[in-house]
């Protein structure tokens, strides 16, 4: 393989997870994130500065490892943090990946888009977005950005014709509604790209990680949602 001498801080890797896109997968959790998500599972990846530094040839490497588990589905995924922060690195990454036939696929939230952006999506086979409301009052009281960065980034993936997943977590009193899920469901009807939606349920294991730091947990007070709440939703979502 040829060697590069770009770098990427890298939070952790996963060697062979099932829930990070299609298939089995080697997921490699980038560090550094520009949001601060209320309901945020991972703090401990916001810093920049911190990770351990990989080059896209030593993660390769890695990942090639667990080739015959992938089979006809699975492959490599970047998730965060937020994975766009180190678009070049994962260019790179990306592009390696593809020189030894292996899927790649990229979990984001969508709130940036660069020229670097761009021409990583060039080497992305799937995206997983993060699209955490949608309105865009909720976003910028509980994300600290605007709706419009991720709607503009899944209409550049739409024209793309990149396969993409929506993901949304759901937040008791936050976006546990039938509004907020048939919203959702628009978005998906009106992106022929996106062939997936999952509903994923708030979870409150992070605290603690918050305590551990010393921050506050800005959702702590709020309940994870019932299995009962989850099934309604994703029987208005699947129109049932």
């Amino acid at each position: 393989m040829t060697k590069h001498t770009q770098l990427g801080r890298v939070h952790s890797l996963q060697s062979m997870g099932t829930l990070d896109g299609p298939g089995v997968r080697f997921v490699v959790f980038l560090q550094g994130c520009p949001l601060r998500c209320h309901c945020c599972h991972n703090p401990d990846t916001w810093a920049l500065d911190g990770g351990t530094p990989y080059s896209p040839d030593e993660l390769v490497s890695r990942a090639l490892r667990f080739r015959e588990y992938f089979g006809d589905k699975g492959g490599v995924t970047v998730s965060g943090g937020e994975p766009l922060l180190q678009a070049a690195f994962v260019h790179e990454f990306f592009s390696l990946c593809h020189e030894q036939g292996l899927h790649t696929c990229l979990d984001t939230s969508g709130c940036l888009l660069t020229d670097e952006i761009c021409s990583l999506l060039d080497v992305t086979d799937r995206v997983l977005l993060d699209i955490k409301y949608t309105r865009d009052e909720d976003y910028r009281a509980y994300v600290g950005t605007s709706l419009y960065g991720p709607l503009a980034f899944l209409d550049l993936l739409c024209r793309k014709q990149i396969p993409t997943t929506l993901r949304q977590v759901i937040i008791p009193t936050v976006n546990d509604t039938k509004d907020s899920v048939l919203a959702l469901k628009q978005l998906a009807e009106t992106h022929p790209n996106v062939d997936n939606v999952e509903l994923l349920p708030f979870r409150k294991l992070c605290q603690v990680k918050y305590d551990t730091m010393g921050i506050p947990f800005p959702f702590g007070h709020l309940n994870e949602p019932t299995g009962a709440c989850m099934a309604h939703l994703q029987n208005l979502l699947s129109g049932r």
